[in-house]
């Protein structure tokens, strides 16, 4: 059942009105202090455009050196895997209008000797885990590198998209578990997420966020749907502050996950719906990995009491794609 529109507004300024009058989550002054100004200004800043050349479609993933690669697989110790994937979302929900699509094909009778199926996915949103290629968003009609976004036709975009990425991700991945850090199960939608939460989170786990990691952000969104239903996630969702763009461009990671959007919901910046996003696929041309359910991942960290992993991640090379869904995969 769908919730009418004027519900889910309504339910969004609950949340909210219960984030401010929470201690520890009330709005922090300087979240005024980042405007639309500030983004603006972060995109040349923090631009990461021209660093690996003006024909670079790989961003921060050129981080992953084949050295990246030999020291991520030095994490692996148990040989234990966990998968970041969500279970496909067959039902039409809230956060999911489209549904994943499975039909089974070669059931008629009589039967032959082999069954299969089709599949059909409209995988950007809030439902399916999946990845973000770089031409996936645009700023004033330019994508990461100055790339034009005028140039995506039926065919797909023809630069920067997810067959750039065709010989997947491996490298260092890290849990940040921010529900762990302060105590609850998981994070009320529309929490924010500062830098001083990823340091705490260092801190706390023993780790140190490197050039060419990957960095998973826990918010516990699947804990709380599973066990209180469905909402509408684009409109309100714990995430990350606009704040923490700088954080992570300064610690030069690779790619962003989460399993959410990354972004907090609303995002706090007025006239900046995603700036997490933004800064990410366009200035500093980072790919992201949206709705991973991380809930398995982080109940084995905490069993080993490790929060670093060699993470595996193979796009589908979809010709002119915007992403892909995909299931990465941690190995401890």
């Amino acid at each position: 059942m769908r919730i009418p529109i004027v519900l889910k507004i309504s339910i969004a300024s609950v949340f909210l009105l219960v984030l401010s009058c929470t201690p520890g989550n009330a709005t922090r002054q300087s979240d005024n202090t980042f405007t639309k100004n500030t983004v603006d200004n972060w995109m040349k800043e923090l631009s990461n455009w021209g660093r690996w050349g003006t024909e670079d479609q790989l961003g921060t993933v050129n981080l992953i050196t084949p050295q990246k690669r030999v020291e991520a697989s030095s994490l692996v110790k148990t040989g234990i895997s966990v998968s970041l994937a969500r279970d496909t979302e067959k039902h039409e929900a809230i956060d999911n209008p489209q549904p994943f699509g499975h039909r089974m094909l070669g059931i008629e009778q009589p039967r032959g000797q082999f069954v299969s199926d089709n599949l059909e996915v409209s995988y950007h949103g809030y439902a399916h885990t999946h990845m973000d290629s770089l031409c996936h968003m645009s700023y004033e009609g330019k994508m990461y590198n100055g790339f034009e976004q005028a140039e995506i036709d039926e065919q797909g975009a023809p630069r920067l998209a997810v067959t750039n990425f065709k010989n997947g991700i491996i490298t260092k991945g890290i849990l940040m578990d921010i529900p762990r850090l302060k105590e609850v199960p998981y994070l009320e939608p529309g929490t924010p997420i500062y830098p001083e939460d990823l340091e705490a989170w260092e801190k706390k786990a023993n780790v140190r966020v490197e050039p060419g990691d990957v960095v998973f952000i826990r918010t516990g969104r699947w804990s709380l749907r599973d066990s209180k239903g469905p909402w509408d996630a684009s409109e309100i969702s714990a995430g990350l502050h606009v704040s923490s763009a700088r954080w992570l461009r300064e610690r030069d990671i690779a790619m962003l996950g989460s399993d959410a959007s990354s972004d907090v919901m609303p995002s706090r910046v007025e006239g900046v719906s995603q700036p997490i996003h933004q800064l990410m696929l366009i200035a500093f041309g980072t790919p992201i990995f949206d709705n991973c359910d991380l809930e398995a991942l982080a109940e084995e960290a905490a069993r080993q009491n490790r929060w670093e992993f060699m993470l595996a991640a193979s796009p589908l090379p979809v010709t002119g794609g915007t992403g892909s869904p995909l299931n990465p995969i941690a190995t401890f």
